[in-house]
Protein backbone atom coordinates (compact mmCIF):
# COMPACT_ATOMS: atom_id res chain seq x y z
CA UNK A 1 0.00 0.00 0.00
CA UNK A 2 1.12 3.58 -0.73
CA UNK A 3 -0.26 6.40 1.41
CA UNK A 4 -0.99 9.66 -0.39
CA UNK A 5 -2.12 12.78 1.48
CA UNK A 6 -4.84 14.85 -0.17
CA UNK A 7 -5.59 18.54 0.29
CA UNK A 8 -7.96 17.66 3.14
CA UNK A 9 -5.09 15.98 5.02
CA UNK A 10 -6.65 12.56 4.47
CA UNK A 11 -4.36 9.61 3.76
CA UNK A 12 -5.37 7.51 0.77
CA UNK A 13 -4.30 3.91 0.63
CA UNK A 14 -3.42 3.10 -2.99
CA UNK A 15 -1.85 -0.05 -4.33
CA UNK A 16 0.71 0.84 -7.04
CA UNK A 17 0.79 -1.38 -10.10
CA UNK A 18 3.95 -3.41 -10.56
CA UNK A 19 5.93 -4.20 -13.68
CA UNK A 20 4.17 -7.44 -14.80
CA UNK A 21 0.66 -5.97 -14.84
CA UNK A 22 1.85 -2.71 -16.38
CA UNK A 23 3.82 -4.54 -19.08
CA UNK A 24 0.75 -6.62 -19.95
CA UNK A 25 -1.42 -3.49 -20.17
CA UNK A 26 1.12 -1.72 -22.41
CA UNK A 27 1.38 -4.81 -24.63
CA UNK A 28 -2.39 -4.88 -25.11
CA UNK A 29 -2.45 -1.17 -25.92
CA UNK A 30 0.39 -1.59 -28.43
CA UNK A 31 -1.37 -4.48 -30.15
CA UNK A 32 -4.51 -2.38 -30.61
CA UNK A 33 -2.54 0.69 -31.71
CA UNK A 34 -0.45 -1.25 -34.22
CA UNK A 35 -3.56 -2.91 -35.66
CA UNK A 36 -5.19 0.49 -36.12
CA UNK A 37 -1.97 1.90 -37.61
CA UNK A 38 -1.71 -0.93 -40.14
CA UNK A 39 -5.34 -0.45 -41.17
CA UNK A 40 -4.86 3.32 -41.56
CA UNK A 41 -1.64 2.79 -43.54
CA UNK A 42 -3.30 0.36 -45.95
CA UNK A 43 -6.16 2.80 -46.47
CA UNK A 44 -3.75 5.67 -47.10
CA UNK A 45 -1.67 3.66 -49.58
CA UNK A 46 -4.78 2.66 -51.47
CA UNK A 47 -6.19 6.19 -51.54
CA UNK A 48 -2.93 8.10 -52.23
CA UNK A 49 -1.38 5.91 -54.91
CA UNK A 50 -1.47 8.79 -57.36
CA UNK A 51 0.65 11.06 -55.12
CA UNK A 52 4.40 11.32 -55.28
CA UNK A 53 6.79 9.65 -52.82
CA UNK A 54 7.31 12.74 -50.62
CA UNK A 55 3.59 13.17 -50.03
CA UNK A 56 3.15 9.50 -49.19
CA UNK A 57 6.05 9.67 -46.73
CA UNK A 58 4.57 12.74 -45.04
CA UNK A 59 1.20 11.03 -44.72
CA UNK A 60 2.85 7.92 -43.29
CA UNK A 61 4.68 9.96 -40.62
CA UNK A 62 1.53 11.89 -39.80
CA UNK A 63 -0.47 8.70 -39.39
CA UNK A 64 2.27 7.26 -37.17
CA UNK A 65 2.23 10.31 -34.90
CA UNK A 66 -1.56 10.51 -34.77
CA UNK A 67 -2.21 6.82 -34.13
CA UNK A 68 0.73 5.70 -31.97
CA UNK A 69 1.29 8.98 -30.10
CA UNK A 70 -1.89 11.02 -30.25
CA UNK A 71 -4.21 8.03 -29.85
CA UNK A 72 -2.98 6.94 -26.39
CA UNK A 73 -2.94 10.57 -25.22
CA UNK A 74 -6.53 11.13 -26.32
CA UNK A 75 -7.72 7.83 -24.82
CA UNK A 76 -6.10 8.47 -21.42
CA UNK A 77 -7.46 12.02 -21.35
CA UNK A 78 -11.03 11.08 -22.22
CA UNK A 79 -11.13 7.98 -20.00
CA UNK A 80 -9.32 9.67 -17.07
CA UNK A 81 -6.37 7.30 -17.13
CA UNK A 82 -8.01 4.04 -18.24
CA UNK A 83 -6.84 2.79 -21.62
CA UNK A 84 -8.05 -0.48 -23.11
CA UNK A 85 -5.11 -2.46 -21.72
CA UNK A 86 -5.42 -0.85 -18.29
CA UNK A 87 -9.13 -1.60 -18.15
CA UNK A 88 -8.42 -5.24 -18.94
CA UNK A 89 -5.76 -5.43 -16.20
CA UNK A 90 -7.69 -3.36 -13.63
CA UNK A 91 -5.28 -0.40 -13.63
CA UNK A 92 -5.72 3.35 -13.70
CA UNK A 93 -3.42 6.37 -14.04
CA UNK A 94 -3.96 8.96 -11.28
CA UNK A 95 -2.15 12.04 -10.05
CA UNK A 96 0.26 11.95 -7.14
CA UNK A 97 -2.53 13.17 -4.85
CA UNK A 98 -4.94 10.48 -6.08
CA UNK A 99 -7.03 12.71 -8.35
CA UNK A 100 -7.88 12.07 -12.02
CA UNK A 101 -5.34 13.06 -14.66
CA UNK A 102 -5.81 15.83 -17.21
CA UNK A 103 -4.59 16.48 -20.71
CA UNK A 104 -1.19 17.80 -19.65
CA UNK A 105 -0.48 14.64 -17.63
CA UNK A 106 -1.44 12.40 -20.54
CA UNK A 107 0.59 14.57 -22.96
CA UNK A 108 3.81 14.32 -20.91
CA UNK A 109 3.33 10.57 -20.44
CA UNK A 110 2.70 10.04 -24.15
CA UNK A 111 5.64 12.12 -25.39
CA UNK A 112 8.14 10.52 -23.03
CA UNK A 113 6.60 7.10 -23.74
CA UNK A 114 7.70 7.43 -27.38
CA UNK A 115 11.31 7.42 -26.22
CA UNK A 116 11.22 4.95 -23.34
CA UNK A 117 8.70 2.49 -24.83
CA UNK A 118 8.61 2.74 -28.64
CA UNK A 119 12.18 3.70 -29.52
CA UNK A 120 13.91 1.52 -26.91
CA UNK A 121 11.37 -1.34 -26.98
CA UNK A 122 10.46 -0.67 -23.34
CA UNK A 123 13.94 -1.22 -21.89
CA UNK A 124 14.15 2.21 -20.23
CA UNK A 125 10.60 1.92 -18.90
CA UNK A 126 11.32 -1.51 -17.38
CA UNK A 127 14.50 -0.32 -15.68
CA UNK A 128 12.82 2.80 -14.29
CA UNK A 129 9.86 0.79 -13.03
CA UNK A 130 12.10 -1.71 -11.28
CA UNK A 131 14.16 1.03 -9.61
CA UNK A 132 11.18 3.15 -8.50
CA UNK A 133 9.56 2.33 -5.15
CA UNK A 134 6.08 2.81 -6.67
CA UNK A 135 6.87 1.16 -9.98
CA UNK A 136 6.79 4.44 -11.93
CA UNK A 137 8.44 4.95 -15.29
CA UNK A 138 10.02 8.21 -16.45
CA UNK A 139 6.78 9.46 -17.95
CA UNK A 140 5.08 9.10 -14.56
CA UNK A 141 7.92 10.90 -12.78
CA UNK A 142 7.87 13.93 -15.11
CA UNK A 143 4.06 14.05 -15.35
CA UNK A 144 3.49 13.61 -11.60
CA UNK A 145 1.31 10.54 -12.05
CA UNK A 146 1.03 7.04 -10.65
CA UNK A 147 -0.47 3.83 -12.02
CA UNK A 148 -2.56 2.10 -9.34
CA UNK A 149 -4.66 -1.03 -9.10
CA UNK A 150 -8.42 -0.56 -8.99
CA UNK A 151 -9.37 -4.17 -8.26
CA UNK A 152 -8.30 -4.49 -4.65
CA UNK A 153 -9.84 -6.60 -1.85
CA UNK A 154 -12.54 -4.96 0.22
CA UNK A 155 -11.26 -3.24 3.32
CA UNK A 156 -13.12 -1.96 6.37
CA UNK A 157 -11.06 1.27 6.35
CA UNK A 158 -14.09 3.23 5.11
CA UNK A 159 -16.30 2.28 8.09
CA UNK A 160 -17.76 5.34 9.78
CA UNK A 161 -18.34 4.80 13.53
CA UNK A 162 -21.83 5.67 14.77
CA UNK A 163 -22.37 8.51 17.25
CA UNK A 164 -22.99 7.85 20.95
CA UNK A 165 -26.53 6.66 21.71
CA UNK A 166 -27.28 9.69 23.89
CA UNK A 167 -26.95 11.95 20.82
CA UNK A 168 -29.60 10.14 18.77
CA UNK A 169 -32.10 12.65 17.43
CA UNK A 170 -30.55 15.62 19.22
CA UNK A 171 -29.71 17.49 16.01
CA UNK A 172 -32.92 16.71 14.14
CA UNK A 173 -33.82 20.41 14.03
CA UNK A 174 -30.62 21.63 12.35
CA UNK A 175 -30.74 23.18 8.90
CA UNK A 176 -28.19 21.18 6.91
CA UNK A 177 -29.07 22.52 3.47
CA UNK A 178 -26.22 25.07 3.45
CA UNK A 179 -23.47 22.52 4.14
CA UNK A 180 -21.65 21.80 0.84
CA UNK A 181 -20.95 18.31 -0.39
CA UNK A 182 -17.16 18.70 -0.18
CA UNK A 183 -17.45 19.48 3.52
CA UNK A 184 -19.60 16.36 4.05
CA UNK A 185 -16.97 14.35 2.19
CA UNK A 186 -14.23 15.75 4.42
CA UNK A 187 -16.25 14.89 7.55
CA UNK A 188 -16.87 11.35 6.35
CA UNK A 189 -13.21 10.82 5.46
CA UNK A 190 -12.11 12.15 8.84
CA UNK A 191 -14.49 9.84 10.72
CA UNK A 192 -13.35 6.87 8.64
CA UNK A 193 -9.66 7.62 9.39
CA UNK A 194 -9.96 8.87 12.94
CA UNK A 195 -8.40 5.71 14.37
CA UNK A 196 -5.29 6.17 12.22
CA UNK A 197 -4.60 9.80 13.19
CA UNK A 198 -2.52 11.15 16.02
CA UNK A 199 -4.88 12.08 18.91
CA UNK A 200 -3.87 15.74 18.97
CA UNK A 201 -3.98 16.11 15.19
CA UNK A 202 -7.31 14.31 15.04
CA UNK A 203 -8.81 16.52 17.75
CA UNK A 204 -7.64 19.68 15.96
CA UNK A 205 -9.14 18.46 12.68
CA UNK A 206 -12.41 17.61 14.43
CA UNK A 207 -12.61 21.09 15.96
CA UNK A 208 -11.98 22.74 12.61
CA UNK A 209 -14.55 20.59 10.78
CA UNK A 210 -17.12 21.03 13.56
CA UNK A 211 -16.65 24.80 13.42
CA UNK A 212 -17.14 24.80 9.64
CA UNK A 213 -20.31 22.71 9.91
CA UNK A 214 -21.69 24.84 12.75
CA UNK A 215 -21.00 28.05 10.82
CA UNK A 216 -23.10 26.79 7.91
CA UNK A 217 -25.93 25.43 10.04
CA UNK A 218 -26.26 28.61 12.11
CA UNK A 219 -26.15 26.76 15.45
CA UNK A 220 -23.01 26.52 17.59
CA UNK A 221 -21.54 23.24 18.71
CA UNK A 222 -22.90 22.31 22.16
CA UNK A 223 -20.27 22.59 24.86
CA UNK A 224 -21.11 19.21 26.34
CA UNK A 225 -20.61 17.40 23.00
CA UNK A 226 -17.06 16.54 21.85
CA UNK A 227 -16.29 17.61 18.26
CA UNK A 228 -15.85 14.02 16.93
CA UNK A 229 -19.19 12.96 18.44
CA UNK A 230 -20.83 16.11 17.06
CA UNK A 231 -19.58 15.34 13.56
CA UNK A 232 -20.74 11.72 13.77
CA UNK A 233 -24.21 12.74 15.01
CA UNK A 234 -24.67 15.44 12.36
CA UNK A 235 -23.50 13.10 9.59
CA UNK A 236 -25.91 10.40 10.75
CA UNK A 237 -28.73 12.95 10.84
CA UNK A 238 -28.00 13.90 7.23
CA UNK A 239 -27.94 10.24 6.19
CA UNK A 240 -31.24 9.66 8.00
CA UNK A 241 -32.85 12.56 6.15
CA UNK A 242 -31.57 11.33 2.82
CA UNK A 243 -32.93 7.87 3.58
CA UNK A 244 -36.33 9.24 4.57
CA UNK A 245 -36.42 11.35 1.42
CA UNK A 246 -35.53 8.36 -0.73
CA UNK A 247 -37.68 5.68 0.93
CA UNK A 248 -40.44 7.68 2.60
CA UNK A 249 -42.88 7.35 -0.29
CA UNK A 250 -42.37 3.60 -0.50
CA UNK A 251 -42.87 3.19 3.21
CA UNK A 252 -46.03 5.26 3.12
CA UNK A 253 -47.41 3.24 0.23
CA UNK A 254 -46.83 0.02 2.09
CA UNK A 255 -48.66 1.36 5.11
CA UNK A 256 -45.89 0.47 7.53
CA UNK A 257 -43.61 2.91 9.35
CA UNK A 258 -39.98 2.95 8.19
CA UNK A 259 -37.37 3.71 10.82
CA UNK A 260 -33.82 4.95 10.33
CA UNK A 261 -31.06 4.23 12.87
CA UNK A 262 -30.64 7.30 15.00
CA UNK A 263 -33.96 8.88 13.94
CA UNK A 264 -36.72 9.59 16.52
CA UNK A 265 -39.13 6.69 16.85
CA UNK A 266 -42.85 7.26 16.55
CA UNK A 267 -44.87 6.72 19.77
CA UNK A 268 -46.37 3.34 20.26
CA UNK A 269 -49.92 4.74 20.36
CA UNK A 270 -49.69 5.82 16.71
CA UNK A 271 -49.41 2.24 15.52
CA UNK A 272 -52.54 0.16 16.01
CA UNK A 273 -51.77 -3.45 16.92
CA UNK A 274 -53.38 -6.01 14.66
CA UNK A 275 -56.50 -7.79 15.87
CA UNK A 276 -55.81 -11.15 17.45
CA UNK A 277 -56.53 -14.14 15.26
CA UNK A 278 -59.47 -16.21 16.45
CA UNK A 279 -59.68 -19.66 14.87
CA UNK A 280 -63.14 -20.67 13.68
CA UNK A 281 -65.04 -22.90 16.05
CA UNK A 282 -65.96 -26.40 14.87
CA UNK A 283 -69.68 -27.04 14.37
CA UNK A 284 -71.31 -29.12 17.09
CA UNK A 285 -71.67 -32.79 16.26
CA UNK A 286 -75.11 -33.87 15.05
CA UNK A 287 -77.34 -35.29 17.77
CA UNK A 288 -77.32 -39.03 17.95
CA UNK A 289 -80.65 -40.75 17.37
CA UNK A 290 -82.56 -41.26 20.52
CA UNK A 291 -82.57 -44.75 21.82
CA UNK A 292 -85.94 -45.74 23.09
CA UNK A 293 -85.65 -47.61 26.32
CA UNK A 294 -86.87 -51.13 26.15
CA UNK A 295 -90.23 -51.37 27.78
CA UNK A 296 -91.34 -54.66 29.18
CA UNK A 297 -94.11 -56.23 27.22
CA UNK A 298 -96.21 -56.60 30.28
CA UNK A 299 -95.80 -52.95 31.23
CA UNK A 300 -99.02 -51.02 31.15
CA UNK A 301 -99.38 -47.69 29.40
CA UNK A 302 -98.73 -44.62 31.43
CA UNK A 303 -101.60 -43.84 33.73
CA UNK A 304 -103.25 -47.32 33.50
CA UNK A 305 -102.91 -50.11 36.01
CA UNK A 306 -101.39 -53.37 34.86
CA UNK A 307 -103.69 -56.33 34.23
CA UNK A 308 -101.07 -59.06 34.29
CA UNK A 309 -102.22 -60.29 30.85
CA UNK A 310 -99.43 -61.05 28.39
CA UNK A 311 -100.47 -61.35 24.75
CA UNK A 312 -99.36 -64.43 22.95
CA UNK A 313 -96.13 -64.18 20.91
Amino acid sequence: MSELVTGEAVALELRPARLPSRALAVLLDLVVAVAVYVAVTIALVASTSSLDGAAQTALTIASFVLVLVGGPIAVETLSHGRSLGKMACGLRVVRDDGGPIRFRHALVRGLIGVIEILMTFGVIACIASLVSARGRRLGDVFAGTLVVRERVPFSSAGFVPPPPPWLAGRFSGLDLSAVPDDLWLAVRQYLARTGQLDPRVGWAMAERLAADVAARTGAPVPRDVPPPAYLAAVLQERQAREARRAFGATAAADGAPWSVPGAPVAPAAAVQPPAPFVPPTAPPPPPSPAVRPEVPRDAAPEGRPGTGFVPPA
